[in-house]
């Protein structure tokens, strides 16, 4: 969570229902945020699991690159295949520096005559004026702070979400459309950050907190806080801006090689080409793993890690308690010749070595909507 204070703290659309739900509020990328409600992380969290539950996440960035060029003007800063995407797909990339490190991850969505986009919240103020400044042509980027982003994620969520727009279940995952919800324009994604089912809502933020009312009207809907989110999420192994990466952390580095494209591996026409395709055919000197303490104590981020014998090798990013696991549950970075899974590692808690070891990612295994 990121500090701020009281008085330069953003809301979002949703702030009055959350209060109104109960919700712990706390400052998280300069906007304050539900964490929980009243019922607690652990519940949220098994909630999702079971079945389907709201996120507000309307603090993240929402803007599109426009002009007849877009795809190909994305393309000189990002190692993903934009150019290749079809309408209504989307696509998990980053925008990368002239040292192969990450500046963001985000989505980038191909619609009729624009690349919608999301980014994360921390990063907005850096990630706009750098697309702004790299963009040539005719592209360029159209902002949309007047718009709101609701997540409903869990199993459940397909079903609910059919009963307010019929077209939803029909998406694929990765996919987006616009879409009347529950009456409301918006545009919807088959997609999200817990590892399980779901779908994105953008819509007008004055409309907002009607369409989340109506979400909860749906049975066994309910709203779960960033908590809930970020045990979700390193559950699913996947990565948090500022944790997992960072502007010194490349994608081969952070084990996402798949999101370089072979057209683009072989055109090497983006930032930090030759490092990114250097670590890519010699492998990098450091990877993300999964990591297991074991007992029942947490390793959380910013702990060493050491072999048994003390020998420094790597540093926990993200780590706590993995409900569906039962069991405390990292992810960190660590040298290359010791990130075989089996390989045993002291996590250094409180300055005491605490046994673990590395493990393939995720901890649980992803329930995307798959229609093969």
């Amino acid at each position: 969570m990121t500090d701020a204070p009281p008085e330069t703290l953003k809301a979002t659309p949703l702030e009055r229902l959350h209060r109104a739900l109960g919700a712990k509020m706390v400052p998280f990328a300069g906007y304050l945020m539900p964490l929980h409600y009243q019922g607690g992380i652990l519940a949220e969290h098994n909630h999702v699991r079971a079945g389907a539950a709201v996120f507000d996440v309307s603090h993240m960035g929402q803007a599109a690159i426009v002009g007849a060029d877009a795809a190909s003007q994305l393309e000189t800063l990002v190692p993903g295949d934009i150019a290749g995407l079809k309408a209504g797909r989307m696509r998990y990339t980053f925008l990368t520096n002239d040292r192969g490190g990450i500046v963001d991850d985000l989505m980038a969505t191909r619609r009729d005559d624009r690349i919608g986009l999301i980014v994360n919240a921390s990063r907005k103020d850096i990630v706009f004026p750098h697309l702004a400044r790299g963009l040539k042509g005719s592209a360029r980027i159209e902002l949309y702070p007047d718009r709101a982003l609701l997540a409903l994620q869990g199993p459940a969520s397909a079903a609910a979400l059919a009963r307010l727009a019929p077209l939803a279940d029909q998406l694929p995952f990765m996919a987006g459309a616009d879409m009347l919800v529950a009456d409301i324009a918006c545009f919807v994604t088959r997609s999200g950050y817990t590892g399980e089912d779901g779908f994105e809502i953008s819509c007008p933020a004055e409309f907002a907190e009607k369409l989340a009312e109506r979400l909860f009207a749906m049975p066994g809907v309910k709203p779960a806080g960033l908590g809930a989110r970020d045990s979700l999420r390193l559950e699913a192994g996947l990565c948090l801006y500022g944790q997992d990466l960072d502007e010194t952390t490349t994608p081969i580095e952070a084990n996402l090689a798949w999101t370089v494209g072979r057209r683009r591996r072989a055109e090497k026409n983006f930032p930090g080409a030759a490092v990114i395709l250097g670590q890519l055919s010699e492998e990098p000197r450091r990877i993300r793993v999964g990591i297991r303490p074991e007992g029942k104590a947490p390793a959380r981020a910013g702990a060493g890690l050491a072999l048994p014998d003390g020998t420094p090798v790597g540093a926990i990013t993200s780590g706590g308690f993995g409900p569906t696991v039962n069991g405390p549950v990292a992810m960190g970075y660590v040298a290359r010749n010791s990130a075989s899974p089996g390989t045993l590692l002291d996590a250094i808690v409180r300055d005491r070595p605490l046994p673990a070891r590395v493990v393939p990612l995720p901890f649980v295994p992803h329930r995307y909507h798959s229609t093969r």
